[in-house]
């Protein structure tokens, strides 16, 4: 079987180290296979998305040496086709409207005096739309109340028939527990759809049978193979690396201003000395 890899940032800042380590990583894998790599940009999010990192990473990925196959796919020129999944989703009742502030759902969680919690540590959502009586939450869509659209965790997995596993490379199935998580967010209120949804769609239609991602996204395949299990989505196998860190340990992040490609090429250095880099620290 054809090996297809991919590389899928957010085009929310430019590239760090971090970034150039998975998508050399990912390259690597198809080109020593014969395989394909595949290059998406997941552009969902309106308000920290912007079309400059986006040339940025093409310019950035092209400089480090890295070339990909067929177009790059842009999620947000596409978002008829997670509407599509959505609504299919919703007619089978396994998605539900949720008018929930975060302001609300805090207020609650802490009201609680013992509110589960989900993987990251985060209280989970305490399921007060699912609760709505279907006159209310009519009335509600009708008046154009703003929603998000969140997965019936319960009934999801109910219409799954057995475990769920995926195959990580190096140590073979691994167990998935996604109702750990609770009723996720498959649609933001300003977003039309979520990163579970689109990347396990995107990775379906592009036909992606090796994922390789760091290990912090680990987690999150459970909710990935369960949304595979019930739109009948082939599973691919999964590679997750360690991420690399700073000086202090910390891990490499836009939100905490690591350094960038760009800022790397300003000084000097030249794609063989960051490549040379990247693998000594064993892309």
């Amino acid at each position: 079987m054809e090996i297809v890899t991919r590389f899928a940032p957010s085009p929310t800042g430019y590239l760090h180290l971090g970034h150039a380590f998975s998508a050399l990583t990912a390259w690597r894998r198809a080109r020593q296979a014969g395989g394909r790599f595949l290059l998406r940009l997941e552009d969902i999010d309106p308000g920290r998305c912007r079309p400059e990192f986006s040339t940025a990473i093409l310019d950035d990925l092209a400089w480090l040496g890295l070339d990909w196959d067929g177009e790059v796919r842009v999620q947000s020129a596409h978002l008829p086709d997670y509407r599509t999944v959505l609504d299919g989703l919703a007619a089978r009742g396994l998605v539900y409207p949720c008018f929930c502030t975060r302001a609300k759902i805090a207020r609650e969680v802490a009201e609680s005096a013992a509110a589960p919690h989900g993987p990251d540590g985060a209280p989970l959502y305490p399921g007060t739309c699912r609760r709505l009586p279907e006159a209310v939450r009519a009335a509600r869509l009708a008046a154009g109340e703003e929603h998000a659209l969140r997965l019936d965790m319960v009934r999801a997995l109910a219409v799954v028939p057995g475990p769920l596993d995926y195959e990580e490379e190096g140590k073979g199935s691994v167990a998935c527990n996604p109702a750990r998580f609770g009723d996720v967010v498959l649609a933001r209120k300003d977003a039309p759809a979520s990163y579970h949804l689109c990347v396990t769609h995107d990775d379906a239609l592009q036909g992606v049978t090796l994922v390789t991602r760091g290990e912090d996204l680990k987690p999150a395949t459970d909710v990935h193979r369960l949304l595979q299990a019930l739109m009948g989505w082939p599973v691919p196998h999964y590679a997750h690396h360690a991420l690399l860190t700073d000086a202090t340990g910390q891990r490499l992040a836009k939100r905490d201003r690591a350094e960038t490609l760009r800022q790397m090429r300003a000084a000097g250095m030249t794609p063989a000395e960051l490549r040379a880099r990247l693998g000594a620290a064993g892309a």
